[in-house]
């Protein structure tokens, strides 16, 4: 699709969720197929508004979208839900519920609901990505009948209420003057055909409840409470409707050794404050294994170096974030008298000039670290 979400919606990109939801029902009403149906053009666009409403409607992906534009999205493993039906109707149910807020009603067998789970991964597993085991307990079409709800080897018939159509249509006089009403034929339940002997096993609904077993693919740089979507993996539907979709919520385990900030890490290393004077070498982890990192004499308290390329990828890909090191420099505790002896000799050969500020102060360091 292309576009801005913003300009499709007419609205400001400071609008709110009622401001969203207002621009898309004012949309919705002008393309709906039983009003606009001289346009042939309509359903694009209806699918085009119910595109940028399903990622306006939802926070995380609307700031996912203003940050990284529709790429971020799809590089998550988002997808529209529009792109997977297979009329305007279909959408309409979907973002209606079921049910038309227009007054026109519903068409064709009703679609199965999304399910939603949660899975844990470690901060090393953003590094190259993941794959889980997902079990859950979901409507799933009928083994005995396959889903078309016939006893297998019997005939399903078209419908002779609704000649296979699967909807009635009755004319109605709303607020917006008098228009057709469609709603579903009350003899095949919206599906357009019948069985001529229902299935023994689940009665003729096609569905049944188990439990399910699904491997997901987590992609690398995802980060804690985005979703993978995993289309037509949900319930299932009525016979004849579109499955629903499995959200699969993704929390990335906390690492003691690291921070995340996007695509960069922070860890914290302790050096005393001799070893700070004098300069030293200490061993910091990174995802890659220990690395040896250099601290210069006269390193200052909040002092950092960089790790080039040995943060986090960005989802989708592309180069790695950095790993920045913090120095926390350390004043020795328990000092023995010998200690406090030597100690004692170095304060009295302290000039001003050894306590004149090494570059940023203090509260400025800790800000640029932290943020």
């Amino acid at each position: 699709m292309a576009g801005d979400y913003y300009e499709l919606l007419g609205i400001g990109r400071d609008a709110s969720e009622q401001e969203v939801k207002k621009a898309f029902r004012r949309l919705a009403r002008e393309l709906h197929p039983d009003v606009n149906d001289h346009d042939p053009e309509a359903e694009e666009k209806f699918k085009q508004a119910a595109e940028a409403y399903e990622v306006l409607s939802d926070p995380e992906r609307r700031r996912i979208y203003d940050l990284h534009g529709l790429e971020g999205l799809r590089s998550g493993g988002w997808s529209p839900r529009s792109s997977g039906f297979g009329s305007i109707e279909d959408i309409f149910d979907a973002f209606f519920g079921g049910g038309d807020p227009f007054g026109f009603g519903r068409r064709g067998p009703a679609g199965g609901g999304d399910v939603a789970v949660a899975v844990e991964i470690s901060l090393a597993e953003v590094l190259g990505g993941a794959r889980r085991e997902v079990s859950f307990d979901a409507v799933r079409a009928c083994e005995h009948c396959r889903g078309n709800g016939a006893e297998p080897g019997t005939p399903i018939l078209t419908c002779e209420r609704c000649g296979g159509a699967g909807h009635l249509r009755e004319m109605t006089r709303t607020a917006f003057g008098q228009m057709v009403r469609a709603v579903a034929c009350d003899a095949c339940q919206g599906d357009g055909r019948v069985a001529e002997s229902p299935c023994s096993h689940c009665g003729g609904r096609g569905r049944s409840a188990g439990r399910r077993t699904w491997e997901v693919e987590i992609p690398a740089g995802i980060e804690s409470g985005q979703r993978v979507r995993i289309s037509a993996a949900g319930h299932a539907g009525e016979p004849g409707g579109r499955p629903g979709d499995l959200y699969v919520e993704v929390r990335v385990a906390d690492d003691e050794r690291f921070q995340r900030e996007g695509s960069d890490l922070v860890s914290v290393v302790d050096v005393a404050a001799t070893a700070a004077m004098l300069g030293t070498r200490v061993t910091v982890p990174t995802l890659d294994g220990d690395r040896d990192v250099d601290v210069p004499a006269a390193t200052q308290p909040g002092a950092q170096a960089v790790l080039r390329g040995l943060g986090l990828p960005a989802l989708g890909g592309g180069r790695r974030g950095d790993q920045r090191v913090v120095f926390n420099v350390v004043v020795p505790a328990n000092l023995s008298e010998e200690q406090r002896e030597l100690a004692r000799q170095l304060d009295e050969t302290i000039e001003p000039g050894n306590l004149e500020s090494h570059g940023r102060g203090l509260f400025s360091r800790v800000r640029r670290v932290f943020g």
